[in-house]
């Protein structure tokens, strides 16, 4: 394999991490632009039914778990293909935010968005404190927004929507650090085996790629009167 995105002999970690979320920012402007396209061409209103929003909803599910449970057998094009599949099933999706949103707020919310995530990249990225010793926190987390937010499917959040919120927003700014800072870890561990690099990048990319949307969403909700 000896393609010129990734070369792991040459490239210093700082060139891997540019690489890396350069790879995540592409699958923002993947889905991004899907997101505009499908809303300016009116196609938007087939997606307003229920069983199309299951439908999308369960693909994405299954791509990105099948994405990072067989990272270490896909083939790297393969990869790539999931990645940007997965980025465009999130444009189709996010489309129907325009009906609902107004684009003032979409767009102040991304701003903040791209604000935010960017102070907690960079704490990631040249801090010295170890922040594995958070994962436990941020994987409870995750548990604690999944339950709340089933049970506010079914039953309503009442007044306590924006805390969900604010919680959302602090978790997800903390796995922002978390994960910049564990693109060096895998750097360390596979700079010799360019594959495996190469792999690394991908997985590292997905999970800022969902970072940046779940901090998103959260943030989008706080500034929405609706």
């Amino acid at each position: 394999m000896n393609g010129s995105f990734y070369n792991s002999k040459a490239q210093s970690l700082k060139t891997y991490t540019a690489k890396t979320f350069g790879f995540m920012f592409l699958g923002l402007l993947c889905t991004f632009a899907v997101m505009i396209g499908i809303y300016k061409t009116g196609l938007v209103t087939l997606l307003l039914s229920i069983p199309a929003m299951i439908i999308l909803g369960a693909v994405e599910l299954i791509t990105v778990i099948y994405l990072s449970a067989r990272i270490e057998k896909l083939s790297i094009p393969a990869a790539k293909v999931l990645f940007f599949i997965y980025a465009i099933l999130n444009g189709l999706m996010f489309a129907t935010y325009f009906l609902y949103f107004e684009v003032s707020v979409l767009v102040l919310a991304f701003g903040v968005t791209a604000l935010y995530f960017g102070i907690m990249a960079a704490v990631g990225y040249f801090t010295s404190v170890d922040l594995s010793r958070i994962q436990p926190i941020l994987v409870s987390g995750i548990i604690f927004l999944i339950i709340v937010n089933l049970l506010g499917m079914f039953f309503g959040f009442g007044g306590m929507e924006r805390l969900v919120c604010f919680a959302g927003v602090a978790l997800f700014l903390g796995f922002t650090a978390y994960d910049t800072q564990k693109i060096k870890a895998l750097y360390q561990t596979y700079n010799q085996d360019e594959d495996m690099l190469k792999r690394a990048s991908i997985i590292s990319a997905l999970q800022l790629y969902l970072d940046f949307i779940n901090l998103f969403i959260n943030i989008l909700k706080l500034f929405s009167k609706r």
